[in-house]
């Protein structure tokens, strides 16, 4: 019986961080406002090593269609800018030797909607990480019913809880799509 709650607790676990890997995909998808979130996935080549730009420069945003990124080491400044104009936010930095200025234009309906694309496809990835979640769940499950550890009564109740469990996260991997998808068309 534990041994099936337990498997319970590792599977809503783990349904709960592939919610958080969506998040942070869909915080990386750049709508019409600046914001730090966007440069949450750029990779600098800082010195030989590919560093996350987040542990190599603060981040303010003073218009809603501009970003200044401030480098810690201002030696780093032509490489972060690189990273960030090859990233697929879709923009060109300038910097004053100070501060690295990143301008966001207005997105057009076309880029709007190659967005929500983007968007439903790291919704759809994360829905099949849940399955997948809910599988391996269920396999262990039953493994434990066919080794005689728990009753086929205990096994019925808690798949039916993995299967409320899983439809709970990817109801939630839905509200986040639908948010997101209303942010990128909001002009």
């Amino acid at each position: 019986m534990s041994d099936l709650n337990t498997a319970l607790g590792e599977a809503g676990t783990k349904m709960s961080k592939a919610i958080e890997v969506a998040k942070e995909d869909f915080g990386a998808i750049r709508t019409g406002r600046a914001h730090p979130a966007m440069f949450a996935k750029i990779m600098v080549d800082y010195y030989g090593t590919f560093t996350p730009l987040s542990q190599l420069a603060t981040f303010q945003v003073p218009e809603a269609r501009m970003a200044l990124v401030s480098p810690y080491d201002k030696g780093a400044m032509p490489a972060i800018e690189k990273a960030i104009r090859e990233s697929d936010l879709g923009v060109n930095p300038g910097n004053d030797g100070v501060v690295i200025r990143v301008n966001f234009p207005q997105l057009t309906e076309e880029r709007r909607k190659e967005y929500i694309k983007v968007a439903r496809t790291k919704a759809e990835d994360s829905k099949i990480s849940i399955r997948n979640i809910r599988r391996a769940a269920k396999e262990a499950m039953e493994k434990l019913e066919k080794d005689g550890d728990v009753g086929k009564d205990d096994l019925a109740r808690a798949e039916k809880e993995l299967d409320k469990l899983t439809s709970d996260h990817v109801s939630k991997i839905d509200d986040l799509l639908k948010h997101k998808e209303a942010e990128l068309l909001e002009v």
